[in-house]
């Protein structure tokens, strides 16, 4: 009831131009919110670049901790288990904790307000859960496929493309799901990182439903996080 009560009031007050923080049937539903914020340009590039970073963080770490993650599952590597605790480590640190110094990482090599900096940063933080989950869908590949493969004569990117990656579908596409939808969902880090409004994602152009006078237009609102979530 917790959660699906918020649900109900913003499918109620996205159909209604009165709508007000109560929970309540519209008297004249209307999809005219809907309609205002999606012919709204500025909206529609707010989706954009939201979409631009995810698409970017979601394939680089698929990418990267795909090919980090046959060397830890395959290979028998010195300090490997002291690596992997690293990474089990580094998936609980709080990003937002860090933010300060790497907005000033960010204006001294010149990354800051750019969308495919953003997405890298994001790619980053992202990397040691994907190495993680990556290693453990792999562990489930059995060797002697690659085995097999390889006495055909495949080498290890063969191998790696045209038996691993196959039977892994189910992880790449577990990874690329959390990885993007984290990324489209994250409004902390573009809302400091970026600062032209040209630039910034949906998570964060949120705000301009919100008047610096304390009023709140609700109807719009909710009709924008509807179209935001789905």
């Amino acid at each position: 009831l917790l959660f699906l009560i918020p649900l109900l009031w913003l499918a109620f007050a996205s159909v209604d131009l009165n709508a007000s923080p109560l929970l309540s049937l519209p008297k004249n539903p209307t999809i005219e919110n809907y309609v205002s914020v999606i012919t709204n340009p500025d909206n529609l590039r707010g989706f954009l670049n939201s979409f631009i970073i995810a698409i970017i963080t979601s394939a680089v770490v698929v990418v990267f901790s795909f090919l980090a993650a046959y060397p830890l599952s395959r290979y028998d590597l010195k300090g490997k288990r002291y690596f992997l605790y690293i990474i089990i480590f580094m998936t609980s640190l709080p990003i937002n904790a860090i933010l300060v110094p790497v907005f000033k990482l960010f204006i001294s090599f010149g990354l800051h307000d750019k969308l495919v900096s953003i997405a890298f940063f994001m790619a980053a933080t992202n990397m040691p859960y994907g190495i993680w989950m990556m290693k453990n869908f792999m562990d489930s590949v059995p060797v002697s496929l690659e085995e097999a493969a390889r006495v055909d004569g495949a080498n290890s990117l063969v191998a790696m493309r045209h038996i691993i990656m196959p039977l892994m579908i189910p992880g790449i596409l577990t990874v690329s799901i959390y990885v993007f939808t984290g990324a489209w969902g994250n409004f902390f880090v573009p809302f400091i990182l970026l600062q032209t409004a040209s630039n910034f994602p949906s998570s964060v152009r949120i705000y301009q439903f919100f008047d610096n006078s304390g009023l709140i237009e609700y109807g719009r609102l909710a009709a924008y996080s509807v179209v935001y979530m789905i």
